[in-house]
Formats: structure tokens, C-alpha cells, sequence
């Protein structure tokens, strides 16, 4: 009687199978392309995808920020403070608000590094350049003020979140809220509205006592834009 199999003779149906088997588990590889990210995987921007928030963002900052200034209302933060200076200074908003960022630039290269700096600079630079063409170019000459503070206010949120989203600022306090964030895990959001009242409280020294209430109420509106959508680990800041 002939003798069975040697052991790998007998193993080589089912490792033929198991190969067949491996090859099916392996053939998607060829279409890798069409995988779906896994969850958690970061998936990075493209340079153009940051130019194009970045100037998105910019613009309705720099929009809102107008509609603010022609309801006498201030905001807070440097844009705040910018703000309550077009009341005492011949300088117009768009300077005003770039020199009030200058010192904390420095924050910025601190704790941040060039490459945050840089985009935060070239930021708030743009910000400065469409609000001088809002002014320049959308007059106007009557507005009801309770719009112009919850657009205004609407309007910079918003536009905080996009330049958050590509990895920059709008300087000032902003550099401070997502530092915080960032290092000690408090929301953006909260920290900001902590720092837009103390500015907010200076207003009563300029202007009149209802336009700061307005103002009060338009920075709570932003504060909550930026608090229930800047969290953190959700978005790359």
C-alpha cells in the first residue's frame, strides 16, 4: 500500500487556498485611491485650500468689522480696542487695527512659531487692506445699529472659524484663545468672550452706555459661534 502524503503535500491544497484567500483580502490595495480616510485620520490642506479660506475668511472679517464701526459699536478683542481708538485718533480702522496686533506677533513667534506668525501677519495685514476698501468703496450713510452689531458680530465669528480652520489668527486675543486652548485644553470660544468683556467694560469710557450694551450682547453672539464650533481636536489651529 502506498504511504500518505508527506505533511507539505498534503498542506499545499490549503495553502493554495489560503493564498487565493490572501489575494482577495489584498486586492483592494489596487484601489487604494477610493479608500475612504479612516476615522481620526488627519487629512491635511492643500496651499491653495489655505490661500482660499484664509482670504474667505479675511474678508468677512474685515466686512464685519466695518458694519461694527458704522453702528458705533465696539467688539472685543484687538478688533475691539481698534474699535474704541477710531473715537479718540485721526487714524482710520484698517491702521488701527493692524498696530494694535503688532505686540502680539511676538506672542505668536513665542509659542506658536514662524510658520502660525507668518499666516497670522499675513492675516491680519489682509484684514487691514479690505476693511480700507470697505471704507473706501461701501459707503453707508444709514444703517439700524441693532443690524449692524448682530451682522457685524455674525459675520467676524464666522469668519474666525475659516481662518482658524487654515491654521492662522486674527492676532490679539485670538493668538491667546487658541494658545490656551491648545496648551491648557479650555475652549477658544470661552476664553475669548472672558477677554472681549474686559474690553467690552472699557467702552463705557467712549462711547454712549446703549451702544455698549449693544456691543455686550453682539460679543456674546460671536463668543457662541466660536464656543459651540471651535472645540478642541475638531479643528487644526
Amino acid at each position: 500500500m502506498s504511504t500518505p502524503d508527506s505533511p507539505s503535500e498534503a498542506a499545499s491544497p490549503r495553502s493554495s487556498d489560503t493564498s487565493h484567500e490572501n489575494d482577495g483580502a489584498t486586492a483592494p490595495s489596487h484601489h487604494s485611491n477610493n479608500v475612504q480616510p479612516l476615522a481620526g485620520q488627519v487629512i491635511p490642506h492643500s496651499a491653495a485650500e489655505d490661500v482660499l479660506g484664509i482670504l474667505i475668511g479675511t474678508f468677512m472679517a474685515a466686512l464685519g468689522l466695518y458694519l461694527l464701526e458704522q453702528a458705533e459699536a465696539v467688539s472685543g478683542g484687538t478688533a475691539g480696542l481698534a474699535l474704541l481708538l477710531t473715537f479718540g485718533t485721526p487714524l482710520s480702522l484698517a491702521w488701527l487695527f493692524f498696530l494694535v496686533n503688532i505686540p502680539f506677533f511676538a506672542l505668536a513667534v513665542w509659542r506658536k512659531g514662524w510658520k502660525f506668525t507668518l499666516r497670522t501677519v499675513l492675516a491680519v495685514g489682509i484684514v487691514s487692506v479690505f476693511t480700507a476698501i470697505c471704507e473706501q468703496f461701501f459707503p453707508v450713510p444709514e444703517m439700524n445699529q441693532i443690524f449692524g452689531v448682530v451682522a457685524g458680530n455674525v459675520l467676524v465669528g464666522v469668519a474666525l472659524l475659516a481662518v482658524f480652520r487654515h491654521g492662522s489668527t486674527l492676532g490679539g486675543f485670538n493668538i491667546v484663545a487658541v494658545i490656551a486652548q491648545e496648551q491648557f485644553n479650555l475652549r477658544a470660544g470661552y476664553v475669548q468672550m472672558a477677554l472681549d468683556i474686559s474690553v467690552i467694560l472699557l467702552a463705557f469710557t467712549v462711547i454712549a452706555p446703549q451702544n455698549v450694551l449693544l456691543s455686550a450682547g453682539g460679543a456674546v453672539i460671536m463668543n457662541i459661534i466660536l464656543a459651540f464650533n471651535h472645540r478642541p481636536g475638531r479643528y487644526r489651529a
